[in-house]
């Protein structure tokens, strides 16, 4: 499940990249599919432990150019362990709403980011998220949850001032929001609820066949309940 469109970042072969916040990885495996040299980035050790397994298990497979380097470091988004300008391309998606410091972290984000690359930001889209806020403090007010809600402008101007060009924006996963409404509503934890398992079959069911159907239903729905914005962005050569 991708939030970012990778065809916007010109990631393919020989392109330098970095996922701040890499998580699962899920983003990490895309670019390496794509040929870039990359770097899975995270502070938790376990997620990049199995982040650098699936890495092994892509290349054993053959679903990478033979040229594709990929790799996961742990450390802190705060102090990242890399030289000015080193990446042509850099993701920071789902993190920015966690972080405290967020201006010093779009600040690391910008400075290892080459003069003429390009980046994307994703976050959690903000009236969606307000809905999520209200029916639940369960949902965010806990250990290294969500401590923000963006709005575009808010997070754009952010990242004009620290030296960045916006260049397009967009929006992801419009079938996911009402999906979180329903958890939030009934209960965080309560996976159980019938209404909570049947929309999650759902939502396995359309990320498993990707039928036509819900592809373009979601894609008509993205603008205007998508649970995610993504901006696009250069830094001025």
């Amino acid at each position: 499940m991708l939030t970012v469109d990778f065809d916007r970042l010109d990631v393919g072969v020989g392109c330098k990249a970095i996922d701040i916040g890499a998580g699962a990885g899920r983003h990490s495996y895309e670019m390496f599919r794509r040929g870039a040299d990359v770097i899975a980035f995270d502070q938790s050790e376990s997620d990049m432990a199995a982040v650098a397994e699936m890495f092994d298990v892509m290349i054993a497979e053959g679903e990478v150019p033979a040229s594709a380097k990929a790799r996961a470091e742990v450390g802190d988004a705060l102090r990242l362990p890399y030289s000015d300008g080193a990446f042509d391309v850099v993701l920071m998606s789902e993190i920015l709403e966690h972080i405290p410091d967020d201006t010093d972290a779009i600040a690391e984000m910008v400075r290892i980011l080459k003069p003429g690359g390009l980046a994307a930001v994703t976050v959690p889209r903000y009236w969606p998220e307000k809905v999520c806020w209200a029916f639940s403090d369960e949902y965010h007010a806990n250990e290294g949850g969500h401590i923000r809600i963006y709005k575009a402008s808010e997070l754009a101007g952010k990242l004009r001032d620290a030296g960045l060009e916006v260049t397009g924006t967009g929006h992801a996963h419009a079938l996911h929001a009402p999906y979180w409404w329903l958890k939030c509503a009934v209960g965080v934890e309560k996976n159980d609820n019938p209404l909570v398992k049947a929309y999650h079959k759902l939502l396995v069911w359309d990320m498993m066949s990707a039928p036509k159907l819900t592809r373009v239903g979601e894609q008509v729905l993205n603008p205007v309940i998508g649970k995610s914005v993504i901006l696009y962005l250069q830094k001025p050569a």
